[in-house]
């Protein structure tokens, strides 16, 4: 073990001092791993260090007005509900190119307004396979990790000037690297050696200096901003929007803190901030503010932290905890400013809630139990209390409460009562991570397309934590917009009016304020009435217009109708989840039915998928907090529940001989049913703020 420990140190030296090259750093690899055999993770994910920054740096996005659009003919002032698709990969990405994708930005704009689009079908005997989305999104930006997008590039281009190198040859699986013999590494992982080692990037693809990958960089950036260009409707039609988009993907030892950093409008830096250069999420932030925030040029941008349920605690962390404190009140400030919505849903799980999670009072929540991959390929996982792991993308390492944004949202009261800022005050949104370039392809009537599976391969188990029988179709992301452009969504997204949904198009609307009418579910014009006496989601509860008041809440939601094809499913009730800080920083939790049946009687036959039991085409409740404390913050979200129905595997598994069935439809881990919803950003109560009112109110008494 010391002997380990001590390799581990040399690892973290040379993170820091990053200043070796190509073949010092291979050997140094190679005398790593080959002290490290017998120790658990050593293995890619692991021994991957970071690249020197680009020098010289980046240029800051180019000062100029955004290009003029027509005015959209259907705006509406109340606000319409939009769906869309902020997460998704091309064959520009490395590991969606390693296994097999080959559609490109402008494939993924046509899917999403309805063309269909061929995929890989998972082996070359398969063959393609042709895919089309049920209905057109409203918007979609492509993400593709910013990392490795240059090599992919080059060695995929025939006659590029790294095409002929060995790590391209690697890549491609002409060869096999001496790094993947030494790791025993096969298939995808082996590919891989050909892009990196000890430094990052290759400099036989890359070029000494680096300068080969950035030029590259920057002509693939530069075509994937045409691509979204193209896609975008500035007529008064609006029919829809896509977004200048990359992915930030920085996975230490297989934990996932990745961010999609979205754009507002054509203003963008000259490179996507990549997490080779920029290991630190804390300097992607500080680089995103110098290169298009606060550049003064109409650049603008967020970064959406995703898949809080594979980060092992790390995705929300006080990362900036040993700093001093006006620096902490800072860093927690820019981080509440650059993210102000998170990715609940996508392929890869749901991320709300768990139950029996440290320090989590106020019971059981039976609709905690959805969708939680790492359950399902792990169910025995140790909780990491107030620490942080690693390795959950491998079905490794401890799981935290903050890998749930139900508990984030608490933390962030916590943070607040301690440095006066909220760093986790996020809305929510869900995304598919479609590695296929199939924006919005969430039906359960369909399998996940994350890759493009066989069938035998997306149901079979095999004792895999990541198996892909464990995954789901994603979900969407929601916004409530004026009209459908880029201005109208960024700015829903920036003031957090944001719904998530696990793929069903159900569009909530959740209201909070001291006078809003007990009847308001009974009037016309809900909406108007919700903004005019109160704040939607997103926002904070103004100051209490009387000392002795209640917050009041409304929520309504459609369900979704679906297609003919493919019906939608009744609505079975809406909740409210309220969430605070309790005695001795115990997080404490609740969850109120304000509307419809949980005991309607609705279930689903899983041999015929055919659904029986009453429910809802709309629902709406208005609750009143009755234990309401002035003295305590408070979070307060909203949750709409369809009644069961088969999920995706089952309909995949009886469509299926008996005989040909895989392990995976008889794996008791993986549900038969499942009960799709949408979840409201959140409304806040700010104690401080109240408090300090009041006290003005009396003074001046």
């Amino acid at each position: 073990m010391a002997a380990s420990g001590s390799v581990h140190r040399t690892f973290e030296n040379l993170t820091v001092t990053n200043n070796l090259r190509g073949a010092r750093r291979a050997a140094l690899l190679l005398v790593a791993c080959a002290t490290l055999t017998s120790l658990p993770g050593c293995d890619m994910g692991q021994l991957i260090l970071n690249s020197d920054p680009w020098d010289p740096a980046p240029e800051p996005a180019t000062a100029r007005e955004p290009i003029l659009r027509e005015a959209c003919s259907n705006a509406i002032k109340d606000r319409q509900p939009l769906f869309g698709d902020l997460h998704l990969h091309t064959s520009l990405s490395m590991d969606a190119n390693s296994l097999g994708t080959h559609t490109l930005p402008d494939d993924a704009y046509a899917f999403a307004k309805g063309t269909p689009v061929d995929i890989f079908g998972g082996s070359a005997t398969a063959g393609a396979r042709t895919i089309r989305i049920d209905r057109p999104l409203d918007f979609a930006a492509v993400t593709d990790h910013a990392e490795w997008m240059a090599e992919v590039s080059l060695c995929t281009t025939p006659g590029s000037p790294s095409y002929d190198s060995t790590g391209c040859a690697i890549y491609r699986g002409e060869q096999e690297s001496l790094l993947a013999k030494l790791l025993g590494a096969k298939g995808f992982r082996a590919r891989i050696g050909g892009l990196v080692e000890i430094g990052g990037r290759r400099d036989d693809v890359c070029g000494d200096d680096q300068s080969t990958c950035r030029k590259e960089l920057a002509n693939v950036w530069q075509a994937t901003q045409a691509a979204a260009e193209r896609w975008y409707d500035r007529s008064a039609d609006c029919s829809f929007t896509t977004f200048h988009a990359w992915e930030y993907s920085r996975a230490p030892q297989s934990t996932k803190i990745h961010r999609n950093i979205i754009l507002r409008n054509e203003i963008v830096p000259e490179l996507p901030i990549s997490s080779l250069e920029t290991p630190a999420e804390i300097d992607m932030r500080r680089q995103l503010l110098a290169q298009c925030n606060d550049s003064g040029t109409g650049c603008d941008a967020i970064a959406i932290p995703h898949n809080p349920n594979l980060s092992n605690g790390q995705l929300f962390r006080a990362e900036y905890a040993d700093l001093p404190l006006e620096a902490q009140q800072q860093a927690a400030a820019v981080r509440a400013r650059l993210e102000p919505v998170v990715e609940m849903m996508q392929i890869k799980g749901e991320s709300e809630c768990r139950n029996g999670m440290y320090r989590v009072m106020g019971g059981e929540d039976e609709l905690c139990d959805f969708e939680k991959i790492r359950d399902f390929g792990q169910p025995d996982l140790e909780d990491c209390q107030e620490g942080a792991g690693n390795g959950a993308q491998a079905g490794k390492g401890c799981t935290s409460r903050n890998d749930y944004v139900r508990y984030a949202l608490i933390d962030g009261l916590r943070e607040k009562q301690r440095l006066g800022v909220n760093p986790y005050q996020f809305g929510l949104i869900g995304s598919t991570d479609s590695h296929t370039a199939a924006p919005g392809a969430v039906s359960e009537y369909e399998r996940p397309y994350k890759f493009g599976m066989t069938t035998a391969q997306a149901l079979t188990v095999n004792d895999r934590p990541r198996a892909a029988v464990f995954q789901n179709p994603g979900g969407l992301a929601g916004v409530w917009a004026e009209e459908n452009s880029r201005d109208a969504i960024f700015a829903a997204l920036k003031r957090r009016e944001t719904f998530a949904t696990s793929g069903p198009r159900i569009a909530p609307r959740f209201f909070g304020g001291w006078d809003l009418p007990k009847d308001l579910c009974e009037r016309p014009h809900l909406a108007e009435a919700g903004y005019r006496a109160g704040v939607p989601m997103g926002d904070t509860l103004p100051t209490r217009s009387d000392n002795e008041a209640s917050p009041r809440f409304v929520v309504a939601a459609n369900a979704d109708p679906g297609t003919a094809a493919a019906p939608g499913h009744p609505l079975q009730r809406l909740q409210i989840i309220k969430g605070w800080i309790g005695e001795h920083g115990a997080f404490h939790q609740a969850v109120i039915d304000v509307a419809g049946n949980p005991y309607n009687g609705a279930s689903v036959d899983t041999l015929s998928c055919k659904a029986t039991g009453a429910g809802f085409s709309t629902l709406c409740g208005v609750w009143e907090d009755p234990d309401f404390d002035p003295t305590r913050d408070a979070v307060y979200y909203a949750r709409a529940i369809e009644n069961p129905s088969c999920r995706w595997s089952t309909r995949l598994c009886q469509s299926l001989p008996e005989s040909e069935r895989p392990d995976g439809c008889y794996n008791e881990r993986i549900p038969k049913t499942i009960q799709e919803r949408a979840w409201t950003a959140p409304i806040w109560f700010d104690a401080g703020r109240s408090i300090q009112a009041a006290q003005v109110a009396d003074s001046s008494d």
